[in-house]
């Protein structure tokens, strides 16, 4: 049996939400300040339903559709704590990750788009489920099926395959590159930090999630997007993640 860890008519530590404040499907970009230029620069009748922690998160609508959007942070453990209480306490249904990422493949390029269809990781996230294995996490084919068909109509460039999502900045590895080029061996595309442990949330809460990732490096040509690049040049993951609005 699941536990419920909070009542229906409290906030949690990390969100002051009140229940009916968020929809059932969230977009959630690492970072608060991308979620809030998500919120104001794409959707209708705006409301900020938190602000702990400057953990950003608003609700609005998108043709009409409603759809929230919340920064998750850095991280597994960040991820972890703010999907949880967003499935679990929020009657959430769908989270759509919206990351950035590096390419550890060739054929995914700066600016393409990655949708991940499961993720492997080097983070002992999974071992607080005592399974006495790894578990493979999966996005939901519902969801995954819908991205494929939204970004094909889009005309957007993107990728569907197995994701790398490390505790470490694979920048700052200690590894260097063996660490990636290991994990692209066994066929992951690129790389994040967060993605398998939105899975794992998702799939012992019973809960639906997908991460869309956009390319912003390239681990194989040393190419990378400069921050000022970044404001603009994300806008295709955006339309594609808002296509999510109102999906049951």
């Amino acid at each position: 049996m699941i536990a419920d860890f909070y009542k229906p008519t409290e906030s949690t530590p990390h969100n002051n939400a009140k229940p009916g404040d968020i929809a059932k499907t969230v977009l959630m970009p690492g970072d608060p300040l991308r979620a809030r230029h998500v919120a104001e620069s794409y959707l209708e009748n705006v409301k900020e339903f938190t602000s702990v922690r400057n953990m950003l998160g608003f609700t609005g609508t998108y043709k009409g559709k409603p759809v929230s959007v919340m920064g998750s942070g850095m991280g597994a453990p960040s991820i972890g704590i703010y999907s949880f209480e967003l499935y679990n306490h929020y009657g959430v249904e769908n989270i759509i990750r919206i990351g950035t990422s590096g390419a550890m493949v060739p054929e995914v390029r700066v600016g393409d788009l990655v949708l991940a269809m499961a993720s492997s990781t080097n983070t002992n996230y999974a071992q607080q489920y005592h399974l006495g294995g790894v578990f493979s996490a999966c996005a939901d084919f519902g969801l995954l099926e819908h991205g494929v068909a939204a970004a094909r109509s889009l005309g957007i460039r993107f990728t569907v395959g197995n994701v790398f999502s490390s505790d470490l900045f694979s920048v700052y590895s200690a590894e260097g590159d063996e660490g990636w080029q290991k994990w692209a061996r066994m066929g992951c595309v690129c790389c994040d930090m967060e993605s398998y442990a939105l899975y794992c949330n998702a799939a012992y809460l019973h809960r639906k999630a997908l991460t869309i990732l956009f390319c912003t490096d390239s681990n194989i040509t040393g190419e990378g997007l400069s921050a000022g690049e970044r404001q603009t040049a994300l806008a295709p993951m955006f339309q594609l993640g808002l296509s999510f609005a109102g999906i049951a």
